[in-house]
């Protein structure tokens, strides 16, 4: 989707502009060729915005130094991990400068004996859960696409994934950070310690902003001990409404597994082949529920809910009690959004959540959302917690207009349920236009009153958030 705006009053990057930065950097890298450039005007949402050039700094003070320049000659600077969001939050919507971390990467520092880790914006998420494992430890959150994301990125809008059920997001395991304020300056928040309450909680606020009232450059982690064992089944359904009561009934019964995943009947039409048994005819839906802990107990635990599952009408069990039985099930999950991408012309990302209450009521009507709007909805995600992802597509590119009053009136749904138009994927530019539908009129201009607070130039990330 090309998208084309003004640079308004924004600076444009000059020549001369260009040597000051370059200067500015000690051991960075500026990005000016053409060519490179564009593999940084995505991410994975279909919108497209090149920058001007992209710099890619090694410490704190280079990043630093570059807001700074950005103030003085007011130009735009967007913030950039993985790339691999899906609501633009990384895009250079008006040009200037993007300031990937993908250059701070580092694991700094892992205290073994007080559980937490130091590392660097840019390092790779699955990078830093192996690092935390290599030690005895372990870090639970679990976005999609760990090999590409990175800690800074997941920290931005607060990344959950199957694991949130049990563990949390992102950040849940935040205990202070590193960043670049808007002005230049370089501030420590949070604590070392399980617990802080001293002054605003300014970690949890920039946890979440996308990058717009800080550039978060280093985090302190929380680690709890390595799982010493894992296992899980997959269970069959007929259908998706009694595999989202099944989520209720275990949930219900005392269980809290590590993981309850689900796939609707248009996904298991994309990935069926991979599963090991058939599937029944209709619109059958996918469990996939996970229990990690002490060896003996979780093999009794995954009965007891092998055994609910089957109470509530599962149509097939498949226990994956080893690790590659257990890899095999999660490539499953794994394939549903790349396949998606591939069937789809026109294909629309919504991580919405709600109530657990609410699950089986929002299923049971997408039917008709299709039906109306000339749609086919692909539903997957975390039945456990409730986010659940919504995967709008059509056929036809030509059906844009009727497939954005789809995606509108989807919302107004979710919203009327008591959820929420995000669970894990931000707003970005993406979902700007719906957050009116969510949030206040007051509670939009104290956001503002902040932004403006931190960033009185409006040069971190600009555009993003706010309609």
């Amino acid at each position: 989707m090309e998208v084309c705006n003004p640079m308004k009053n924004y600076t444009r990057i000059t020549d001369s502009l260009r040597a000051g930065i370059i200067a500015a950097l000690d051991t960075g890298t500026v990005v000016t060729d053409p060519e490179i450039l564009s593999g940084y005007n995505k991410d994975a949402s279909e919108l497209r915005f090149v920058p001007e050039m992209v710099v890619i700094p090694k410490t704190t003070r280079e990043v630093a130094a570059l807001v700074c320049l950005a103030n003085k000659h007011n130009f735009p600077l967007t913030p950039r991990g993985g790339g691999s969001g899906l609501a633009g939050a990384c895009l250079a919507h008006f040009g200037g400068v993007v300031l990937s971390l993908e250059g701070m990467n580092r694991i700094r520092t892992i205290d073994t004996r007080n559980f937490i880790m130091e590392v660097e914006a840019g390092a790779i998420s699955q990078d830093v859960r192996d690092a935390a494992a290599e030690k005895g430890l372990f870090y639970p959150p679990d976005p999609a696409g760990m090999d590409k994301s990175t800690i800074g990125g997941n920290a931005a809008t607060d990344a959950g994934g199957p694991a949130c059920v049990k563990y949390g997001t992102t950040r849940d395991y935040i205990l202070g950070l590193e960043a670049v304020l808007p002005t230049g300056e370089i501030i420590q928040t949070g604590v070392k310690t399980r617990k802080g309450v001293v002054g605003y909680d300014l970690t949890n606020l920039l946890v979440g902003a996308e990058g717009t009232l800080g550039i978060i450059t280093a985090l302190t982690l929380k680690l709890i001990p390595a799982v010493p064992a894992a296992t899980c089944i997959m269970a069959v359904f007929h259908d998706m409404v009694t595999a989202m009561e099944t989520v209720s009934t275990v949930m219900a019964k005392g269980h809290l597994p590590s993981a309850i995943e689900f796939m609707d009947h248009r996904c298991l039409d994309l990935v069926g082949e991979m599963l090991p048994v058939a599937l029944p005819q209709g619109k059958p839906s996918v469990l996939i529920i996970e229990i990690d802990g002490n060896k003996d107990r979780i093999q009794e635990e995954i009965r007891d809910i092998a055994g609910l599952c089957t109470a509530m009408g599962a149509f097939h069990i498949i226990p994956a009690p080893h690790d590659a039985e257990r890899e095999k099930i999660w490539e499953v999950r794994r394939q549903v959004s790349l396949r998606i991408h591939d069937y789809a012309p026109l294909y629309v990302s919504e991580d919405v959540a709600v109530p657990l209450s609410a699950i089986a009521g929002l299923v049971n009507q997408l039917p008709g959302f299709e039906a109306r709007y000339k749609l086919e909805i692909f539903a997957f995600g975390h039945a456990g917690d409730g986010n659940i992802h919504l995967n709008v597509t059509a056929q036809n590119r030509d059906n844009i207009p009727l497939v954005n009053q789809g995606v509108r009136a989807l919302l107004q749904l979710v919203l009327d349920l008591g959820g929420t138009i995000s669970g894990e994927h931000g707003i970005g530019l993406a979902k700007k236009e719906f957050i009116a539908m969510e949030l206040s009129e007051t509670s939009l201009a104290l956001q503002r009153g902040m932004k403006q607070l931190f960033d009185p130039n409006n040069i971190l990330n600009p555009g993003k958030l706010f309609p």
